[in-house]
């Protein structure tokens, strides 16, 4: 079994052939999947689409590079989180790639998805791009250790690796890994502890090789998850039974199926 921890299958990218998406998913063996929010005015729609499939989790967030006006205040996050299929805080965090100027507002409402997390022990979906040193300083000060996460897509380097370890935290690959020219993202996946590791599409996003520049979707996380297996020289079944029990071990609001 394997399951696609982080993706966007509320997108409008899906809305003609979800059902087949799913479909397709449980054939390649992805038997659950986490739907990760990125703007509050999609809230409902990721957690209808967990609420009415068995295996469908959802998470709730704003993304870092909407706008500040879409900052979220505590009493909705709060209010979303307490739905029974939303399982963790997200997406959140930091990004310098896209967005430009004074951007403080990203940091607090980074602090404040931190806030809801800690407030309601689920574990926090984190994005970073470009911005290592404020998304470490932010999970360092505002005490993200306390109710954990994942650094969902993770591109960073070993150091960076290792700090959020020290922290408790996930790292999630995607379809990122199977680029041929992610030669420095290889070294540090074959280096992640087998207990830490989670894998994702991000899809509609970065499909993976061979499947690059095509439209993502969760079944192609067996392809991720069948070269982190030879890349670290470890079995395809034991990579995903290991990523499906960390997977629930994050998320514990989650039932194995």
């Amino acid at each position: 079994m394997l399951i696609d921890s982080h993706c966007h299958l509320d997108f409008e990218d899906f809305a003609e052939d979800r059902s087949a998406i799913l479909e397709r998913a449980q054939a390649a063996g992805v038997q659950e999947i986490l739907i990760a929010a990125v703007v509050q005015k999609h809230w409902p729609r990721v957690q209808a689409l967990a609420a009415e499939n068995t295996g469908i989790w959802a998470a709730a967030g704003v993304h870092p590079n909407e706008p500040e006006a879409e900052t979220p205040s505590m009493d909705n996050l709060l209010a979303a989180l307490s739905a029974e299929k939303v399982v963790a805080v997200g997406e959140t965090g930091l990004d310098y790639f896209r967005s430009e100027g004074d951007l403080r507002w990203q940091q607090e409402r980074f602090a404040r998805h931190i806030a809801a997390s800690k407030a309601t022990g689920k574990p926090v979906i984190v994005h970073t791009r470009e911005a290592a040193a404020d998304t470490l300083g932010l999970l360092r000060s505002e005490d993200a250790r306390a109710s954990g996460g994942v650094i969902h897509c993770f591109t960073e380097n070993w150091e960076f690796a290792r700090a959020v370890l020290d922290m408790g935290f996930y790292i999630s690959l995607s379809g990122i890994v199977t680029f041929k020219k992610s030669l420095d993202l290889q070294a540090v996946a074959r280096k992640l502890p087998a207990d830490r590791l989670l894998v994702e599409t991000d899809s509609p996003y970065l499909a993976p090789t061979p499947l690059r520049g095509k439209r993502n979707e969760p079944a192609y996380v067996r392809h991720v998850a069948q070269f982190l297996a030879e890349l670290r020289a470890e079995s395809f079944a034991d990579l995903a039974q290991q990523t499906t029990d960390n997977f629930h071990h994050l998320f514990t609001r989650t039932v194995a199926v």
